[in-house]
């Protein structure tokens, strides 16, 4: 046990003095996570609006799509977008692979069947007498949209805390799609692998700390933001 502790101890200094392979995994980790999220709650929340609200030929079977997709491996997710993103694939001339910008790709396709599966099921569960109170009241289309998206809320933030905890804590997209490459696109979960099997628990542990701080300011903001809500 006296590695574990003074792991932590030295975990707290390299904290606390900045240092910088630390703090460049940090950034590239709330880069990455940032642009990806703001990406599939975009792409995603529209998307399962649609599929929960709109009756459609093939409705059942692309929910079916939608909640088989939530289970996708991050190492497929990492193989599929690598296989896009190479030399010899269709968007190989971007240069977008070994990058920020590719991984945040990687992260919106693991995170957008579930903005898009919560988001559905939320719709789903409206009281079904709020679109016919809404339209004898003389609510248009936009104001049935907006009325329903407002009584979901909670569900719509419900589905960004679980795509964020997803995209967070995943390897396999971040490794296979970014490399792993030191001050560049080495992330919090690649860098925690990689320092325990060199045997540097202390920077391992230095950002799992980090990893548990983001997520709990994380949920703390969203229970911020239920209660202002109900008030």
């Amino acid at each position: 046990m006296n590695f574990l502790i003074e792991g932590i101890q030295q975990a707290f200094v390299l904290l606390l003095t900045g240092d910088g392979q630390t703090y460049s995994a940090v950034y590239a980790t709330v880069t990455v996570s940032g642009g990806s999220m703001l990406a599939s709650l975009v792409i995603g929340i529209p998307l399962g609006f649609a599929l929960g609200y709109f009756n459609f030929p093939g409705r059942r079977q692309v929910r079916t799509i939608v909640d088989t997709l939530l289970a996708l491996p991050t190492v497929f997710i990492g193989l599929l977008v690598y296989a896009f993103l190479s030399r010899s694939g269709p968007f190989g001339e971007a240069g977008l692979l070994f990058t920020l910008t590719g991984i945040a790709i990687g992260q919106t396709v693991l995170a957008l069947p579930i903005v898009i599966a919560l988001t559905a099921a939320a719709i789903e569960g409206l009281d079904r007498q709020l679109r016919p109170t809404l339209i004898t009241l003389g609510a248009d289309r936009r104001q049935l949209v907006l009325s329903s998206l407002w009584e979901i809320r909670h569900g719509i933030l419900a589905a960004a805390v679980t795509a964020y905890g997803r995209v967070m804590t995943e390897v396999g997209i971040s490794m296979m799609v970014g490399g792993n490459i030191k001050w560049h696109t080495r992330t919090i979960t690649t860098a925690i692998a990689l320092e325990t099997n060199k045997g540097e628990f202390a920077m391992g542990i230095a950002l799992g700390l980090v990893l548990l701080a983001i997520a709990f300011a994380v949920n703390l903001s969203v229970s911020a933001l239920r209660k202002r809500a109900r008030t």
